[in-house]
């Protein structure tokens, strides 16, 4: 899993991928995962997980109730590592080691258990399912009421500088530096791209006369407007727990913001203007210049509006920060950590700000080049926004709509004169490096693929997977041991194939994406009887059809040849396509 500093770093979701696994290397849920109970008061009580390496447990997945009676408990639950899946969205996770304090409104009474309900995985993409077990408090130590649990055990190891760690027991200023600089990395992604032009804009726009103090002071007041609102932002989140860093990941505002995107590079193309109506932005203007400073207020203004332009699109690093400050529930950490990153997204902004004014050209034509290029990229921008919203085919599609369209307007099919400058030339061949990329994506979209970063994969020979199906495969189910006997009988000699599933199974998931769904490897199965056990309810059925092939939990593709004996080698967690269609090749061989 990503480090939080990695995360804000780095900026978006990765996709996991994990290597097949070996079903002797993993652990048995017992082993991987060993709870247990300290008493601490009539009331009180703390369940402890010792954590194996390579495996985590969810923390959204802990339910905790009394026994006998279901009765009901309040857990205090440590902040956990962040975790980003393509099918799950942000989820925390506890590796190594997690106490979790459980209180009760009544005394416990005599003879009680506490009843326990968990769920992990291990790295190499086997989920265990849900587990229950019941931990008797009359066998727990108590705890004396004058030694309180140390914070370091309370809470999950935690990597060296995890943003967790110093909003507990860290310095202020090693708090405000760690996300001083971890802004400064954000402000060299493509999201800051959009605020250059609005920055160089509020100093060339001042006219001929602007020194560096006056741009510094101008660039400086807009940046405090972003500050203040991301410290808002902070306190926020600080007051309302982990909800606000929820609502960034939300499919509405995504879309929302790249709608919003989209019509500020519709803008930058000069199809309209979007400002406010002319009534109201003179009567703004006059209040303003009333002011002391002038012209202040609006750039501060622009500042905040900016800050809410650019929330979205570095939605993933801001969401985590935002959810640790909502776990650590401090407001004035909360408030001064995202104002320290968002000086640190806007120092380069203050340096072009300061420095821009004495090296720009002052208005002029190529003010017009500057907007084209940053409607471009805004579009990218957008399109990069709803990525986790749009089908894998409009996705692929919008990347070459872009493309072509960016090698057009750079020249790609207009013929340069003869004696043109070097500038033109350059600008020509970068357009038609752009319309070819544009065209592969096409291609590649129309051939099946759905890979912006390997278009041409559906043209590769061979034993080459990539291409997706038109149709899911037809599985049959079977849920229990005795249904997959008669499955396998009346097969009637054909091979079969077994894939165990479970609807919190990220890698299951993956399987049905990637590999299933994958042309090549639908045509390698289609001579196989299909039988798929969904374990996601966890029965006692399930439980024994897990454990007749020493399973700890899905995925898992067994394969049965004639008579109904295992062939082959067992596949345990995910596998990419072409490995898989390899797998296949070595069935057949041995058949």
């Amino acid at each position: 899993m990503k480090s939080f500093v990695s995360y804000l770093l780095a900026g978006f979701l990765s996709v996991s991928a994990f290597a097949a696994a070996d079903p002797d290397e993993l652990l048995p849920a017992t082993e991987a995962f060993k709870p247990s109970v300290t008493r601490s008061s009539e009331k009180t009580a703390t369940v402890k997980f010792e954590i194996a390496d390579r495996y985590y447990l969810y923390r959204d997945q802990f339910k905790f109730s009394l026994q006998p009676g279901n009765g009901a408990l309040k857990a205090d639950f440590p902040a956990g590592k962040k975790k980003h899946d393509d099918y799950f969205g942000e989820v925390e996770t506890y590796r190594h080691g997690v106490e979790i304090p459980l209180s009760s409104d009544t005394a416990f009474p005599a003879g009680a258990k506490i009843k326990v309900v968990s769920q992990g995985c291990a790295d190499a993409g086997v989920c265990y399912p849900p587990e229950t077990i019941e931990l008797a408090l009359a066998d727990a130590t108590p705890a004396a009421a004058s030694a309180p649990v140390p914070a370091a055990a309370v809470a999950p190891v935690a990597d060296a500088g995890d943003g967790a760690g110093l909003f507990k027991q860290g310095s202020l200023f090693a708090l405000l530096a760690f996300f001083f600089v971890a802004g400064l990395g954000l402000a060299f992604t493509a999201c800051m791209y959009p605020l250059i032009p609005i920055v160089s804009g509020i100093v060339v726009g001042q006219g001929g006369g602007v020194s560096k103090g006056r741009g510094f002071a101008l660039s400086l007041v807009y940046v405090q407007g972003m500050a203040l609102t991301y410290a808002l932002a902070g306190v926020a989140a600080a007051l309302s727990g982990t909800l606000l860093s929820a609502a960034l990941q939300n499919p509405w505002v995504l879309s929302v913001f790249a709608l919003f995107f989209v019509l500020m590079a519709l803008s930058m193309f000069g199809l309209f203007e979007l400002q406010l109506p002319g009534a109201l932005q003179s009567k703004l203007n006059d209040a303003s210049n009333k002011l002391p400073g002038g012209r202040w207020v609006p750039v501060f203004v622009m500042g905040a509006l900016s800050a809410l332009i650019v929330g979205p699109c570095v939605a993933p690093p801001l969401a985590a920060a935002l959810g640790y400050i909502g776990a650590s529930g401090d407001v004035l950490r909360g408030g001064l950590a995202l104002y320290a990153m968002a000086l640190g997204i806007g120092l380069p902004l203050v340096v072009v700000g300061t420095v821009g004014g004495h090296v720009l050209p002052k208005a002029g034509p190529w003010m017009g080049v500057v907007k084209n290029v940053f409607g471009s990229l805004m579009l990218a921008v957008a399109l990069w926004i709803a990525s986790p919203v749009l089908p894998a085919w409009l996705y692929m599609l919008g990347w070459a709509v872009l493309a072509i369209g960016a090698g057009v307007a750079l020249s790609a099919l207009d013929t340069l004169p003869p004696h043109v400058k070097p500038g033109k030339r350059l600008a020509k061949a970068l357009g038609v490096l752009l319309a070819l990329l544009g065209v592969a994506q096409l291609a590649g979209l129309l051939a099946g693929g759905r890979d912006p970063l390997q278009p041409l994969k559906p043209f590769a020979g061979g034993g080459q997977a990539g291409v997706v199906a038109e149709h899911k495969l037809a599985f049959q189910p079977v849920a229990s041991a005795a249904e997959l006997d008669a499955a396998i009988a009346a097969a009637g000699g054909k091979p079969v194939m077994l894939d165990f599933y479970a609807d919190w199974c990220v890698s299951c998931r993956e399987m049905e994406r990637f590999t299933f769904s994958d042309a090549k490897v639908q045509q390698q199965l289609a001579g196989l009887v299909l039988l798929k056990a969904d374990v996601t309810a966890n029965t006692a059925e399930h439980k024994a059809l897990l454990k007749r092939f020493g399973l700890f939990g899905p995925p898992g593709t067994i394969f049965f040849g004639q008579g109904g004996a295992e062939v082959g080698s067992r596949l345990i967690g995910f596998e990419e396509p072409e490995a898989f269609l390899q797998r296949l090749a070595r069935l057949t061989a041995t058949r």
